[in-house]
């Protein structure tokens, strides 16, 4: 699993937002809050203003604001604005992706991995992140001992 530093800034704006909701931040604010540097932050929160998860407004009471309620956007639909799909081979979908002989069954392997992947991102709200109460199957796999470490790590 790769995380671009714009897919955790992405990620990260959106919880900044999430935690005043319904109110207003600046960018500048976000930016110094999360230490992401501004002028890139600036080009996520067009990404999301695009996407509408965000709106925006001038003036003195002016900033970026989530457009949905924090319970309605998972960390799945944030991360797909700056990355498009979740999994892919190739710039294709692994259900699309087919391999001849002995590596023809690795393309439902890629499926397998993607559905995992999805079953944390999509169920996982931003308010969910704020709260800190992650919905119970995923706060299950992150108290696994055996997730915090590298797998050349493993003692066994």
């Amino acid at each position: 699993m790769r995380i671009t530093a714009r897919v955790d800034y992405a990620v990260r704006a959106a919880l900044e937002l999430a935690a005043v909701a319904p109110d207003a931040l600046t960018c500048d604010r976000i930016a110094r809050s999360q230490g992401i540097p501004s002028r890139f932050l600036q080009g996520i929160l067009g990404d999301l203003q695009h996407a509408r998860l965000v709106t925006s407004q001038r003036g003195r009471e002016g900033g970026y604001r989530l457009a949905l309620p924090p319970t309605e956007i998972s960390i799945a639909r944030v991360m797909r604005v700056e990355q498009g799909f979740l999994a892919e081979v190739h710039g294709q979908r692994p259900e699309d992706v087919s391999y001849p002989g002995v590596a023809e069954e690795l393309a439902s392997v890629w499926v397998a991995a993607r559905a995992a992947y999805r079953r944390v991102l999509e169920e996982v709200t931003l308010a969910d992140v704020v709260a800190g109460k992650l919905p119970g199957h995923v706060a299950e796999l992150a108290a696994v001992e055996s997730a915090w470490r590298s797998f050349g790590d493993d003692p066994a």
